[in-house]
């Protein structure tokens, strides 16, 4: 990451030692939830409260310095990789989050067939299914006979 001061200040957002805090750990925690975020800011400049925690991060959502990603049925996360159009994998079974970039060529349901009169300018896929990690482990777990069908 660039200077985070510059960065916000570039984006008209106040320099504070909380907003640099949340910033920092947004990075260092992609796609987590805001109390990972808070839990990582206490861990670096102590004391925050989750209200500021949530402020931060709603104003620099709202500035694009980070982006808000809300899957259906699960916590919204925060990530800062803003500058594509990329969408996200999220595992059923453990919730690990991971980007996955745009499919070049035939892409399935990202052009609207009718905009409505919106300007579109951000499609939002998000797969789900099952990451190796938990696939592996219900494949152990089938093995050694410990899961019941």
């Amino acid at each position: 990451m660039s200077n985070p001061a510059d960065i916000l200040r570039e984006h008209g957002v106040q320099v504070t030692a909380q907003r640099l805090a949340v910033l920092q750990a947004v990075s260092d925690l992609p796609h987590g939830t805001a109390d990972d975020v808070a839990e990582n800011v206490r861990a670096e400049i102590g004391s925050i409260s989750r209200q500021a925690v949530y402020d931060a991060l709603g104003i620099l959502s709202e500035k694009g310095l980070i982006r808000r990603i809300q899957p259906a049925g699960s916590p919204t996360l925060y990530e800062d990789r803003v500058e594509d159009n990329h969408h996200h994998l999220i595992c059923r079974t453990c919730g690990k989050t991971v980007d996955v970039d745009c499919a070049v060529g035939e892409t399935p349901c990202l052009t609207a067939a009718d905009d409505l009169g919106y300007q579109i300018d951000e499609a939002e896929v998000v797969y789900w299914g099952t990451c190796p990690e938990c696939l592996k482990a219900n494949e152990n777990s089938d093995d050694d006979g410990s899961k019941t069908a």
